[in-house]
């Protein structure tokens, strides 16, 4: 068992996909710029994912990656509370801790892979659709250096499912899967409806790491 302590092993993720967008300036910490992008990422079922991808400005110099380029990148999935008032309340984003352009030769389809050790901080919530089909609502907060946590979605699938419905507030939990992204249609008057996107992991395996109370500095969103 890993040690929740460890930052960096507690939030592991990678990717291989497709730069579809120009970086945008996203903010400032101390003196650094950071910028987003969204990565195209392929699934088996040939479909993609459109993943939000935060990188340092240091990854631009020299030219860094163009749209097009083909990129393998090794980050965290990081969330933080939206304060503009427009959109997700919850911002969700890969952040880079290193990327790579790469060849044709070189890219592997459907790498999207995520690791995470953390605490369940809301009750799951279990339901069956129309079809019977079991899914679950897990949300973990993942611990970060300088008391931070990020706090993820995730998405369990039918005995992963009826796994989450047992699980309690405080359970340290680990959960392998993959990021996704979904599109949503949210009702914003009787005759407007906005199509939105959701991003989340999608659980391939979930167990509990160490069943203890929930630790105090952790503060919900």
């Amino acid at each position: 068992m890993l040690n929740t302590s460890n930052y960096a092993e507690n939030n592991r993720v990678q990717l291989c996909g497709t730069v579809i967008s120009e970086p945008e300036y996203s903010h400032e910490v101390y003196e650094e710029s950071f910028y987003t992008f969204m990565l195209d990422t392929p699934r088996l079922s040939e479909t993609s994912d459109k993943i939000k991808i935060t990188v340092s400005e240091k990854f631009l110099a020299g030219g860094g990656f163009e749209v097009g380029d083909r990129v393998r990148i090794d980050g965290q999935f990081r969330s933080y509370n939206n304060f503009s008032n427009v959109g997700n309340r919850l911002i969700l984003t890969v952040f880079v801790k290193s990327i790579d352009v790469i060849q044709d030769e070189e890219f592997e389809e459907n790498i999207n892979s995520i690791y995470l050790n953390g605490y369940i901080c809301k009750q799951p919530v279990y339901r069956t659709t129309p079809f019977g089909r079991e899914i679950a609502d897990v949300l973990i907060a993942v611990n970060r250096s300088y008391n931070k946590s990020d706090y993820i979605p995730c998405i369990a699938w039918g005995r992963n499912a009826k796994f989450a419905e047992s699980l309690k507030v405080g359970d340290n939990i680990i959960v392998r899967g993959r990021v996704q992204s979904r599109e949503y249609q949210k009702k914003i008057s009787e005759d407007e409806i906005e199509t939105k996107t959701a991003y989340e992991v999608s659980v391939s395996r979930l167990e509990v790491a160490e069943k203890i109370f929930f630790e105090e500095n952790i503060q919900h969103f």
